[in-house]
Protein backbone atom coordinates (compact mmCIF):
# COMPACT_ATOMS: atom_id res chain seq x y z
CA UNK A 1 0.00 0.00 0.00
CA UNK A 2 2.82 2.40 0.90
CA UNK A 3 4.56 1.69 -2.42
CA UNK A 4 1.32 2.36 -4.33
CA UNK A 5 0.65 5.65 -2.52
CA UNK A 6 4.21 6.87 -3.14
CA UNK A 7 3.95 5.97 -6.81
CA UNK A 8 0.56 7.68 -7.10
CA UNK A 9 1.99 10.87 -5.62
CA UNK A 10 4.90 10.85 -8.07
CA UNK A 11 2.77 10.15 -11.12
CA UNK A 12 0.22 12.80 -10.08
CA UNK A 13 3.00 15.41 -10.22
CA UNK A 14 3.02 14.88 -13.99
CA UNK A 15 -0.79 15.07 -14.24
CA UNK A 16 -1.57 17.92 -11.86
CA UNK A 17 -1.95 20.42 -14.71
CA UNK A 18 -4.91 18.28 -15.88
CA UNK A 19 -6.49 18.02 -12.39
CA UNK A 20 -9.64 19.84 -13.57
CA UNK A 21 -10.39 16.94 -15.90
CA UNK A 22 -9.68 14.46 -13.10
CA UNK A 23 -12.11 16.29 -10.78
CA UNK A 24 -14.85 16.27 -13.45
CA UNK A 25 -14.18 12.57 -14.02
CA UNK A 26 -14.50 11.89 -10.26
CA UNK A 27 -17.78 13.83 -9.88
CA UNK A 28 -19.35 12.09 -12.87
CA UNK A 29 -18.24 8.73 -11.49
CA UNK A 30 -19.99 9.51 -8.19
CA UNK A 31 -23.18 10.38 -10.13
CA UNK A 32 -22.98 7.06 -11.96
CA UNK A 33 -22.60 5.21 -8.65
CA UNK A 34 -25.97 6.62 -7.55
CA UNK A 35 -27.59 5.70 -10.88
CA UNK A 36 -26.30 2.11 -10.72
CA UNK A 37 -27.68 1.65 -7.21
CA UNK A 38 -31.11 3.19 -7.84
CA UNK A 39 -31.78 1.85 -11.38
CA UNK A 40 -32.45 -1.82 -10.37
CA UNK A 41 -35.08 -0.63 -7.85
CA UNK A 42 -37.09 1.15 -10.55
CA UNK A 43 -36.79 -1.75 -13.01
CA UNK A 44 -38.19 -3.99 -10.30
CA UNK A 45 -41.07 -1.51 -9.80
CA UNK A 46 -41.73 -1.67 -13.54
CA UNK A 47 -42.11 -5.45 -13.46
CA UNK A 48 -44.31 -5.42 -10.35
CA UNK A 49 -46.53 -2.66 -11.77
CA UNK A 50 -46.80 -4.49 -15.09
CA UNK A 51 -47.73 -7.80 -13.48
CA UNK A 52 -50.25 -6.03 -11.20
CA UNK A 53 -51.73 -3.93 -14.06
CA UNK A 54 -51.00 -0.69 -12.16
CA UNK A 55 -50.27 1.36 -15.27
CA UNK A 56 -49.77 4.78 -13.61
CA UNK A 57 -46.97 3.36 -11.43
CA UNK A 58 -45.59 1.58 -14.49
CA UNK A 59 -45.47 4.88 -16.43
CA UNK A 60 -43.80 6.77 -13.55
CA UNK A 61 -41.20 4.01 -13.03
CA UNK A 62 -40.54 3.90 -16.79
CA UNK A 63 -40.01 7.68 -16.95
CA UNK A 64 -37.51 7.47 -14.10
CA UNK A 65 -35.70 4.62 -15.86
CA UNK A 66 -35.63 6.58 -19.12
CA UNK A 67 -34.22 9.66 -17.39
CA UNK A 68 -31.47 7.64 -15.71
CA UNK A 69 -30.52 5.92 -18.99
CA UNK A 70 -30.27 9.25 -20.85
CA UNK A 71 -28.22 10.77 -18.02
CA UNK A 72 -25.96 7.73 -18.06
CA UNK A 73 -25.42 8.08 -21.83
CA UNK A 74 -24.47 11.77 -21.48
CA UNK A 75 -22.10 11.12 -18.58
CA UNK A 76 -20.42 8.33 -20.56
CA UNK A 77 -19.40 10.84 -23.24
CA UNK A 78 -18.15 13.34 -20.65
CA UNK A 79 -16.25 10.61 -18.84
CA UNK A 80 -14.49 9.49 -22.01
CA UNK A 81 -13.57 13.04 -23.02
CA UNK A 82 -12.07 13.99 -19.64
CA UNK A 83 -10.40 10.59 -19.33
CA UNK A 84 -8.58 11.05 -22.63
CA UNK A 85 -7.42 14.59 -21.78
CA UNK A 86 -6.01 13.53 -18.42
CA UNK A 87 -4.59 10.22 -19.65
CA UNK A 88 -2.92 11.54 -22.80
CA UNK A 89 -1.57 14.66 -21.12
CA UNK A 90 -0.09 12.79 -18.17
CA UNK A 91 1.35 10.06 -20.39
CA UNK A 92 2.98 12.63 -22.66
CA UNK A 93 4.64 14.44 -19.75
CA UNK A 94 5.99 11.19 -18.29
CA UNK A 95 7.24 10.11 -21.73
CA UNK A 96 9.07 13.41 -22.25
CA UNK A 97 10.64 13.20 -18.78
CA UNK A 98 11.71 9.59 -19.44
CA UNK A 99 13.13 10.45 -22.88
CA UNK A 100 15.18 13.28 -21.33
CA UNK A 101 16.61 10.91 -18.73
CA UNK A 102 17.42 8.26 -21.35
CA UNK A 103 19.47 10.89 -23.18
CA UNK A 104 21.48 11.31 -19.96
CA UNK A 105 22.39 7.63 -19.68
CA UNK A 106 26.04 6.79 -20.26
CA UNK A 107 26.76 5.13 -23.58
CA UNK A 108 28.40 2.23 -21.74
CA UNK A 109 25.01 1.40 -20.18
CA UNK A 110 23.17 1.86 -23.48
CA UNK A 111 25.73 -0.36 -25.25
CA UNK A 112 24.79 -3.23 -22.92
CA UNK A 113 21.01 -2.73 -23.20
CA UNK A 114 18.77 -3.39 -26.18
CA UNK A 115 16.73 -0.54 -27.61
CA UNK A 116 13.53 -2.51 -26.95
CA UNK A 117 13.98 -1.96 -23.21
CA UNK A 118 13.77 1.81 -23.59
CA UNK A 119 11.10 1.72 -26.29
CA UNK A 120 8.73 -0.30 -24.09
CA UNK A 121 9.38 1.82 -21.03
CA UNK A 122 8.56 5.00 -22.93
CA UNK A 123 5.59 3.64 -24.91
CA UNK A 124 3.98 0.93 -22.79
CA UNK A 125 4.93 1.47 -19.15
CA UNK A 126 4.09 5.18 -19.20
CA UNK A 127 0.60 4.27 -20.48
CA UNK A 128 0.18 1.87 -17.57
CA UNK A 129 1.25 4.55 -15.09
CA UNK A 130 -1.26 7.16 -16.28
CA UNK A 131 -4.11 4.71 -16.64
CA UNK A 132 -4.36 4.08 -12.88
CA UNK A 133 -6.10 7.45 -12.40
CA UNK A 134 -8.79 6.74 -14.97
CA UNK A 135 -9.22 3.00 -15.36
CA UNK A 136 -8.30 2.44 -11.72
CA UNK A 137 -10.81 5.12 -10.70
CA UNK A 138 -13.41 3.28 -12.76
CA UNK A 139 -12.77 0.07 -10.82
CA UNK A 140 -12.92 2.02 -7.56
CA UNK A 141 -16.24 3.56 -8.59
CA UNK A 142 -17.47 0.03 -9.31
CA UNK A 143 -16.45 -1.04 -5.81
CA UNK A 144 -18.31 1.89 -4.25
CA UNK A 145 -21.37 0.99 -6.33
CA UNK A 146 -21.16 -2.57 -5.07
CA UNK A 147 -20.82 -1.38 -1.46
CA UNK A 148 -23.95 0.73 -1.96
CA UNK A 149 -25.72 -2.32 -3.34
CA UNK A 150 -24.70 -4.32 -0.25
CA UNK A 151 -26.19 -1.63 1.98
CA UNK A 152 -29.45 -1.79 -0.03
CA UNK A 153 -29.51 -5.60 0.27
CA UNK A 154 -28.95 -5.37 4.03
CA UNK A 155 -31.95 -3.06 4.32
CA UNK A 156 -34.15 -5.34 2.18
CA UNK A 157 -33.25 -8.69 3.77
CA UNK A 158 -30.42 -9.53 6.19
CA UNK A 159 -30.40 -13.26 5.37
CA UNK A 160 -29.74 -12.54 1.69
CA UNK A 161 -27.12 -9.97 2.71
CA UNK A 162 -25.12 -12.66 4.56
CA UNK A 163 -25.51 -15.11 1.67
CA UNK A 164 -24.29 -12.51 -0.86
CA UNK A 165 -21.44 -11.48 1.47
CA UNK A 166 -20.25 -15.10 1.83
CA UNK A 167 -20.38 -15.72 -1.93
CA UNK A 168 -18.56 -12.45 -2.67
CA UNK A 169 -15.85 -13.26 -0.09
CA UNK A 170 -15.14 -16.69 -1.59
CA UNK A 171 -15.06 -15.36 -5.15
CA UNK A 172 -12.77 -12.50 -4.10
CA UNK A 173 -10.28 -14.90 -2.49
CA UNK A 174 -10.03 -16.77 -5.79
CA UNK A 175 -9.62 -13.55 -7.71
CA UNK A 176 -6.83 -12.37 -5.39
CA UNK A 177 -4.97 -15.62 -5.96
CA UNK A 178 -5.44 -15.20 -9.71
CA UNK A 179 -4.03 -11.66 -9.62
CA UNK A 180 -0.94 -12.82 -7.71
CA UNK A 181 -0.20 -15.58 -10.22
CA UNK A 182 -0.88 -13.26 -13.18
CA UNK A 183 1.52 -10.64 -11.84
CA UNK A 184 4.38 -13.16 -11.80
CA UNK A 185 3.55 -14.32 -15.34
CA UNK A 186 3.18 -10.71 -16.54
CA UNK A 187 6.67 -9.79 -15.32
CA UNK A 188 8.22 -12.66 -17.30
CA UNK A 189 6.17 -11.73 -20.35
CA UNK A 190 7.32 -8.09 -20.29
CA UNK A 191 10.97 -9.10 -20.02
CA UNK A 192 10.65 -11.41 -23.03
CA UNK A 193 8.73 -8.73 -24.97
CA UNK A 194 11.60 -6.26 -24.46
CA UNK A 195 14.10 -8.85 -25.67
CA UNK A 196 12.08 -9.66 -28.78
CA UNK A 197 11.49 -5.98 -29.60
CA UNK A 198 15.23 -5.30 -29.36
CA UNK A 199 15.93 -8.10 -31.83
CA UNK A 200 13.27 -6.85 -34.26
CA UNK A 201 14.83 -3.38 -33.97
CA UNK A 202 18.19 -4.89 -34.90
CA UNK A 203 16.55 -6.51 -37.94
CA UNK A 204 15.26 -3.15 -39.22
CA UNK A 205 18.41 -1.14 -38.44
CA UNK A 206 20.79 -3.78 -39.75
CA UNK A 207 18.75 -4.91 -42.75
CA UNK A 208 21.40 -3.97 -45.30
CA UNK A 209 24.16 -5.85 -43.51
CA UNK A 210 21.88 -8.85 -43.00
CA UNK A 211 21.23 -8.93 -46.75
CA UNK A 212 24.89 -8.48 -47.69
CA UNK A 213 26.08 -11.10 -45.18
CA UNK A 214 23.36 -13.44 -46.41
CA UNK A 215 22.41 -13.91 -42.78
CA UNK A 216 18.67 -13.85 -43.41
CA UNK A 217 18.00 -17.45 -42.42
CA UNK A 218 20.03 -17.39 -39.20
CA UNK A 219 18.53 -14.05 -38.17
CA UNK A 220 14.99 -15.25 -38.88
CA UNK A 221 15.74 -18.40 -36.87
CA UNK A 222 16.80 -16.24 -33.94
CA UNK A 223 13.69 -14.09 -34.22
CA UNK A 224 11.56 -17.22 -34.56
CA UNK A 225 13.02 -18.59 -31.32
CA UNK A 226 12.42 -15.32 -29.48
CA UNK A 227 8.87 -14.99 -30.78
CA UNK A 228 8.23 -18.60 -29.69
CA UNK A 229 9.50 -17.71 -26.21
CA UNK A 230 7.33 -14.57 -26.25
CA UNK A 231 4.30 -16.60 -27.32
CA UNK A 232 4.98 -19.15 -24.60
CA UNK A 233 5.26 -16.48 -21.91
CA UNK A 234 2.13 -14.78 -23.24
CA UNK A 235 0.29 -18.11 -23.25
CA UNK A 236 1.41 -18.78 -19.67
CA UNK A 237 0.11 -15.35 -18.68
CA UNK A 238 -3.27 -15.92 -20.35
CA UNK A 239 -3.49 -19.54 -19.17
CA UNK A 240 -3.44 -18.38 -15.55
CA UNK A 241 -6.29 -15.96 -16.27
CA UNK A 242 -8.34 -18.45 -18.32
CA UNK A 243 -8.01 -21.31 -15.83
CA UNK A 244 -9.00 -19.21 -12.85
CA UNK A 245 -11.81 -17.51 -14.76
CA UNK A 246 -13.25 -20.90 -15.75
CA UNK A 247 -13.35 -22.07 -12.15
CA UNK A 248 -14.71 -18.70 -10.93
CA UNK A 249 -17.48 -18.75 -13.57
CA UNK A 250 -18.56 -22.25 -12.56
CA UNK A 251 -18.66 -21.20 -8.91
CA UNK A 252 -20.63 -18.08 -9.92
CA UNK A 253 -23.24 -20.22 -11.71
CA UNK A 254 -23.47 -22.52 -8.67
CA UNK A 255 -24.06 -19.56 -6.34
CA UNK A 256 -26.77 -18.25 -8.68
CA UNK A 257 -28.49 -21.66 -8.62
CA UNK A 258 -28.52 -21.62 -4.81
CA UNK A 259 -29.89 -18.07 -4.97
CA UNK A 260 -32.91 -19.31 -6.95
CA UNK A 261 -33.44 -22.05 -4.34
CA UNK A 262 -33.38 -19.41 -1.60
CA UNK A 263 -35.91 -17.31 -3.51
CA UNK A 264 -38.26 -20.29 -3.78
CA UNK A 265 -38.01 -20.98 -0.07
CA UNK A 266 -38.46 -17.36 1.07
CA UNK A 267 -41.31 -16.63 -1.37
CA UNK A 268 -43.15 -19.84 -0.53
CA UNK A 269 -42.96 -19.04 3.20
CA UNK A 270 -43.98 -15.37 2.66
CA UNK A 271 -40.63 -14.20 4.04
CA UNK A 272 -39.99 -12.06 0.96
CA UNK A 273 -42.21 -10.08 -1.43
CA UNK A 274 -42.04 -10.47 -5.20
CA UNK A 275 -40.82 -6.85 -5.55
CA UNK A 276 -38.02 -7.45 -3.06
CA UNK A 277 -37.05 -10.66 -4.84
CA UNK A 278 -36.87 -8.83 -8.16
CA UNK A 279 -34.63 -6.09 -6.68
CA UNK A 280 -32.33 -8.66 -5.09
CA UNK A 281 -32.16 -10.62 -8.34
CA UNK A 282 -31.24 -7.45 -10.25
CA UNK A 283 -28.47 -6.82 -7.72
CA UNK A 284 -26.90 -10.27 -8.14
CA UNK A 285 -24.43 -9.22 -10.89
CA UNK A 286 -23.06 -6.43 -8.69
CA UNK A 287 -22.49 -8.95 -5.90
CA UNK A 288 -21.31 -12.05 -7.76
CA UNK A 289 -19.72 -10.56 -10.87
CA UNK A 290 -19.30 -6.90 -10.03
CA UNK A 291 -17.67 -6.67 -6.61
CA UNK A 292 -15.39 -9.65 -7.12
CA UNK A 293 -14.24 -8.47 -10.55
CA UNK A 294 -13.86 -4.84 -9.53
CA UNK A 295 -11.70 -5.70 -6.52
CA UNK A 296 -9.61 -8.18 -8.50
CA UNK A 297 -9.24 -5.88 -11.50
CA UNK A 298 -8.25 -2.97 -9.26
CA UNK A 299 -5.62 -5.09 -7.53
CA UNK A 300 -4.33 -6.32 -10.89
CA UNK A 301 -4.23 -2.72 -12.15
CA UNK A 302 -2.29 -1.67 -9.04
CA UNK A 303 0.20 -4.51 -9.53
CA UNK A 304 0.76 -3.55 -13.17
CA UNK A 305 0.94 0.12 -12.16
CA UNK A 306 3.63 -0.51 -9.55
CA UNK A 307 5.60 -2.73 -11.92
CA UNK A 308 5.56 -0.04 -14.62
CA UNK A 309 6.46 2.65 -12.08
CA UNK A 310 9.45 0.62 -10.94
CA UNK A 311 10.65 0.20 -14.52
CA UNK A 312 10.24 3.89 -15.45
CA UNK A 313 11.47 5.29 -12.13
CA UNK A 314 14.59 3.12 -12.44
CA UNK A 315 15.40 5.31 -15.46
CA UNK A 316 14.34 8.56 -13.81
CA UNK A 317 16.10 7.83 -10.50
CA UNK A 318 19.46 6.48 -11.77
CA UNK A 319 18.74 3.09 -10.18
CA UNK A 320 19.32 0.75 -13.11
CA UNK A 321 21.34 2.77 -15.60
CA UNK A 322 24.40 4.89 -14.96
CA UNK A 323 23.81 8.54 -15.85
CA UNK A 324 26.31 11.00 -17.28
CA UNK A 325 27.81 13.36 -14.74
CA UNK A 326 28.76 16.91 -15.67
CA UNK A 327 30.21 19.81 -13.73
CA UNK A 328 28.79 23.28 -13.27
CA UNK A 329 31.44 25.49 -14.87
CA UNK A 330 30.39 27.24 -18.08
CA UNK A 331 32.38 28.22 -21.15
CA UNK A 332 30.15 30.31 -23.38
CA UNK A 333 32.69 30.49 -26.17
CA UNK A 334 35.84 28.42 -26.37
CA UNK A 335 39.09 29.09 -28.19
CA UNK A 336 39.64 25.48 -29.21
CA UNK A 337 42.69 24.39 -27.16
CA UNK A 338 42.58 21.01 -25.48
CA UNK A 339 44.91 18.51 -23.90
CA UNK A 340 44.95 14.86 -22.80
CA UNK A 341 47.06 14.25 -19.68
CA UNK A 342 47.97 10.61 -18.93
CA UNK A 343 44.48 9.35 -19.83
CA UNK A 344 43.57 5.70 -19.17
CA UNK A 345 40.37 4.14 -20.51
CA UNK A 346 38.90 0.79 -21.46
CA UNK A 347 35.63 -0.85 -22.47
CA UNK A 348 35.17 -3.25 -19.57
CA UNK A 349 38.21 -5.52 -19.45
CA UNK A 350 39.40 -4.32 -22.85
CA UNK A 351 41.94 -1.56 -22.12
CA UNK A 352 42.23 0.90 -25.00
CA UNK A 353 44.15 3.97 -23.83
CA UNK A 354 47.22 3.56 -21.61
CA UNK A 355 48.49 6.88 -20.33
CA UNK A 356 47.63 8.85 -23.48
CA UNK A 357 49.02 12.42 -23.51
CA UNK A 358 49.05 15.12 -26.21
CA UNK A 359 48.20 18.78 -26.67
CA UNK A 360 46.28 20.56 -29.47
CA UNK A 361 46.42 24.31 -30.07
CA UNK A 362 43.43 26.37 -31.18
CA UNK A 363 42.88 26.47 -34.98
CA UNK A 364 45.29 23.59 -35.60
CA UNK A 365 44.46 20.83 -38.04
CA UNK A 366 45.70 17.57 -36.53
CA UNK A 367 45.32 14.02 -37.82
CA UNK A 368 45.41 10.74 -35.90
CA UNK A 369 46.66 7.61 -37.64
CA UNK A 370 47.25 4.04 -36.55
CA UNK A 371 46.00 0.52 -36.99
CA UNK A 372 42.37 -0.36 -36.36
CA UNK A 373 41.51 -0.74 -32.68
CA UNK A 374 44.34 1.39 -31.24
CA UNK A 375 41.93 3.96 -29.78
CA UNK A 376 41.61 6.74 -32.37
CA UNK A 377 37.80 6.92 -32.29
CA UNK A 378 37.87 6.51 -28.52
CA UNK A 379 39.88 9.74 -28.27
CA UNK A 380 37.05 11.60 -29.99
CA UNK A 381 34.40 9.96 -27.77
CA UNK A 382 36.27 10.92 -24.61
CA UNK A 383 36.78 14.50 -25.77
CA UNK A 384 32.98 14.75 -26.22
CA UNK A 385 32.59 13.09 -22.79
CA UNK A 386 30.53 10.25 -24.21
CA UNK A 387 32.34 7.94 -21.75
CA UNK A 388 33.95 8.74 -18.38
CA UNK A 389 37.73 8.26 -18.26
CA UNK A 390 39.29 5.92 -15.70
CA UNK A 391 42.14 8.24 -14.75
CA UNK A 392 44.02 11.27 -16.00
CA UNK A 393 42.65 14.58 -17.25
CA UNK A 394 41.18 16.09 -20.41
CA UNK A 395 41.44 19.88 -20.55
CA UNK A 396 39.38 22.19 -22.76
CA UNK A 397 40.90 25.68 -22.92
CA UNK A 398 42.82 24.74 -19.77
CA UNK A 399 39.68 23.63 -17.85
CA UNK A 400 39.14 20.02 -16.80
CA UNK A 401 36.07 18.83 -18.77
CA UNK A 402 34.88 16.91 -15.69
CA UNK A 403 34.09 20.32 -14.15
CA UNK A 404 32.28 21.71 -17.22
CA UNK A 405 28.54 21.57 -17.84
CA UNK A 406 27.15 19.61 -20.81
CA UNK A 407 26.50 22.65 -22.99
CA UNK A 408 30.08 23.94 -22.68
CA UNK A 409 31.39 20.65 -24.05
CA UNK A 410 28.90 19.43 -26.63
CA UNK A 411 27.72 22.77 -27.93
CA UNK A 412 31.32 23.59 -28.85
CA UNK A 413 32.33 20.28 -30.46
CA UNK A 414 30.95 18.58 -33.56
CA UNK A 415 31.81 15.00 -34.44
CA UNK A 416 31.25 13.58 -37.93
CA UNK A 417 31.46 9.83 -37.69
CA UNK A 418 32.13 7.13 -40.23
CA UNK A 419 28.49 6.04 -40.05
CA UNK A 420 26.50 9.19 -39.22
CA UNK A 421 22.87 8.81 -38.20
CA UNK A 422 20.48 10.75 -40.41
CA UNK A 423 17.01 11.20 -38.92
CA UNK A 424 13.79 10.10 -40.60
CA UNK A 425 12.63 13.58 -41.57
CA UNK A 426 13.24 16.06 -44.36
CA UNK A 427 16.73 17.26 -45.26
CA UNK A 428 15.79 20.72 -44.05
CA UNK A 429 14.50 19.39 -40.70
CA UNK A 430 17.75 17.48 -40.16
CA UNK A 431 19.47 20.87 -40.12
CA UNK A 432 16.87 22.37 -37.79
CA UNK A 433 17.68 19.71 -35.21
CA UNK A 434 21.13 21.24 -34.65
CA UNK A 435 20.03 24.87 -35.10
CA UNK A 436 16.35 25.73 -34.64
CA UNK A 437 16.52 29.14 -36.31
CA UNK A 438 18.71 28.10 -39.23
CA UNK A 439 17.95 30.02 -42.45
CA UNK A 440 17.51 28.56 -45.92
CA UNK A 441 20.60 30.49 -47.00
CA UNK A 442 22.71 28.88 -44.24
CA UNK A 443 21.47 25.42 -45.23
CA UNK A 444 22.25 25.97 -48.90
CA UNK A 445 25.72 27.32 -48.11
CA UNK A 446 26.47 24.34 -45.84
CA UNK A 447 25.33 21.91 -48.55
CA UNK A 448 27.48 23.72 -51.11
CA UNK A 449 30.57 23.40 -48.89
CA UNK A 450 29.77 19.71 -48.33
CA UNK A 451 29.36 19.10 -52.09
CA UNK A 452 25.72 18.12 -51.61
CA UNK A 453 23.96 21.02 -53.32
CA UNK A 454 23.94 19.53 -56.83
CA UNK A 455 22.46 16.25 -55.58
CA UNK A 456 19.64 17.99 -53.65
CA UNK A 457 18.71 19.97 -56.78
CA UNK A 458 17.97 16.66 -58.54
CA UNK A 459 15.37 15.68 -55.90
CA UNK A 460 11.72 16.46 -56.81
CA UNK A 461 11.03 17.91 -53.35
CA UNK A 462 14.51 19.36 -52.84
CA UNK A 463 15.24 20.22 -49.22
CA UNK A 464 11.78 18.95 -48.20
CA UNK A 465 12.66 15.38 -49.23
CA UNK A 466 12.15 12.78 -46.47
CA UNK A 467 15.33 10.69 -46.25
CA UNK A 468 13.95 7.67 -44.32
CA UNK A 469 15.11 6.06 -41.08
CA UNK A 470 18.87 6.40 -40.76
CA UNK A 471 18.92 8.16 -44.15
CA UNK A 472 18.12 4.84 -45.83
CA UNK A 473 17.21 6.51 -49.17
CA UNK A 474 20.67 8.10 -49.40
CA UNK A 475 23.93 6.48 -50.41
CA UNK A 476 26.74 6.14 -47.88
CA UNK A 477 28.57 9.10 -49.38
CA UNK A 478 25.43 11.24 -49.44
CA UNK A 479 24.75 10.49 -45.76
CA UNK A 480 28.27 11.54 -44.82
CA UNK A 481 28.08 14.71 -46.86
CA UNK A 482 24.75 15.57 -45.22
CA UNK A 483 26.35 15.00 -41.81
CA UNK A 484 29.26 17.27 -42.80
CA UNK A 485 26.82 19.96 -43.97
CA UNK A 486 24.95 19.58 -40.67
CA UNK A 487 28.23 20.20 -38.83
CA UNK A 488 28.87 23.33 -40.89
CA UNK A 489 25.48 24.67 -39.78
CA UNK A 490 26.22 23.89 -36.14
CA UNK A 491 29.38 26.00 -36.55
CA UNK A 492 31.26 24.78 -33.46
CA UNK A 493 34.86 25.75 -32.71
CA UNK A 494 36.14 22.14 -32.68
CA UNK A 495 35.22 19.77 -35.52
CA UNK A 496 36.12 16.08 -35.39
CA UNK A 497 36.18 14.03 -38.59
CA UNK A 498 36.10 10.32 -37.73
CA UNK A 499 36.93 8.77 -41.12
CA UNK A 500 34.14 10.96 -42.48
CA UNK A 501 35.38 10.72 -46.07
CA UNK A 502 35.86 6.95 -46.12
CA UNK A 503 32.65 6.25 -48.05
CA UNK A 504 33.21 8.92 -50.68
CA UNK A 505 34.54 8.43 -54.18
CA UNK A 506 37.84 10.07 -55.10
CA UNK A 507 36.25 13.04 -56.84
CA UNK A 508 33.86 13.86 -53.98
CA UNK A 509 36.58 13.20 -51.43
CA UNK A 510 38.81 15.79 -53.05
CA UNK A 511 35.97 18.31 -52.91
CA UNK A 512 35.40 17.56 -49.21
CA UNK A 513 39.12 17.87 -48.65
CA UNK A 514 39.00 21.31 -50.24
CA UNK A 515 36.09 22.26 -47.90
CA UNK A 516 38.15 21.14 -44.90
CA UNK A 517 41.14 23.10 -46.18
CA UNK A 518 38.90 26.18 -46.43
CA UNK A 519 38.11 25.79 -42.73
CA UNK A 520 41.79 25.68 -41.69
CA UNK A 521 43.07 28.36 -39.33
CA UNK A 522 39.47 29.22 -38.31
CA UNK A 523 38.56 25.99 -36.50
CA UNK A 524 40.36 23.35 -34.47
CA UNK A 525 40.08 20.35 -36.77
CA UNK A 526 40.87 16.77 -35.78
CA UNK A 527 40.84 14.05 -38.41
CA UNK A 528 40.93 10.28 -38.24
CA UNK A 529 41.66 9.16 -41.77
CA UNK A 530 41.49 5.75 -43.38
CA UNK A 531 43.32 7.17 -46.36
CA UNK A 532 46.56 8.87 -45.34
CA UNK A 533 46.56 10.77 -48.61
CA UNK A 534 43.72 12.92 -47.23
CA UNK A 535 45.79 14.23 -44.30
CA UNK A 536 49.09 15.10 -45.95
CA UNK A 537 48.30 18.81 -45.47
CA UNK A 538 47.53 18.53 -41.75
CA UNK A 539 49.59 20.77 -39.44
CA UNK A 540 50.53 17.69 -37.42
CA UNK A 541 49.97 13.96 -37.61
CA UNK A 542 49.90 11.92 -34.38
CA UNK A 543 50.72 8.19 -34.58
CA UNK A 544 48.70 6.11 -32.11
CA UNK A 545 50.01 2.69 -31.00
CA UNK A 546 48.84 0.59 -28.03
CA UNK A 547 46.79 3.44 -26.60
CA UNK A 548 49.63 5.99 -26.67
CA UNK A 549 51.06 8.64 -28.98
CA UNK A 550 54.36 7.16 -30.14
CA UNK A 551 55.35 9.82 -32.68
CA UNK A 552 54.18 13.08 -34.23
CA UNK A 553 55.14 15.40 -37.04
CA UNK A 554 54.22 16.39 -40.57
CA UNK A 555 53.52 13.86 -43.27
CA UNK A 556 56.98 14.37 -44.75
CA UNK A 557 58.74 14.08 -41.39
CA UNK A 558 56.98 10.88 -40.38
CA UNK A 559 57.46 9.34 -43.79
CA UNK A 560 61.21 9.84 -43.43
CA UNK A 561 61.78 8.67 -39.86
CA UNK A 562 58.90 6.41 -38.75
CA UNK A 563 58.77 2.85 -40.09
CA UNK A 564 55.22 2.18 -38.85
CA UNK A 565 53.84 5.30 -40.56
CA UNK A 566 55.81 4.58 -43.72
CA UNK A 567 54.41 1.04 -43.80
CA UNK A 568 50.83 2.32 -43.39
CA UNK A 569 51.31 4.80 -46.20
CA UNK A 570 52.95 2.28 -48.56
CA UNK A 571 50.14 -0.24 -47.89
CA UNK A 572 47.62 2.38 -48.97
CA UNK A 573 49.59 3.16 -52.13
CA UNK A 574 49.56 -0.54 -53.03
CA UNK A 575 45.77 -0.74 -52.47
CA UNK A 576 45.17 2.23 -54.77
CA UNK A 577 47.14 0.70 -57.64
Amino acid sequence: MKETLNNLKRVYQYGRKYKKNLIIFTLISLLNIGINIIYPIFTAKQLVALSSSVYVELLVASLFCFGMVVLSDITRVLLRRNTQIFFRGTTKDIQIATAKEILKIELSSIDKTGSGTFIHRINNDTDEMSRIFTRGMGFLAGIFTDVGVFVAIFIINKAFFFYFALCSFLLSLLHLKKVKKMNIADKKYREQREKTSSLVGELIRGIRDIKMLYAKDSFIDEIDKNIDDLTTSRFAFRAVEDNYNCFIDILYDLFELFLVVLFIYFLSHNLLSVAQALVLYNYRNHVFGGFMHHVGDLLQEIKAFNLSCNRVFSVLDDEEFQKEVFGTKKLAKIKGNFEFQNVHFGYGQNKVLNGLSFKIQANETVAFVGKSGVGKTTIFSLLCKLYPIESGKILLDGVDISTLDERSIRNNITIISQNPYIFNMSIQDNFKLVKKNVTKKEIEEACRLACLEDFIKTLPEGYDTIVGEGGITLSGGQRQRLAIARAFVQNTKIILFDEATSALDNETQSLIQQAINNMKDRYTILIIAHRLSTIVNADRILLVEDGKITDEGSHTELLKRNKVYKKLYQSEMLEDK
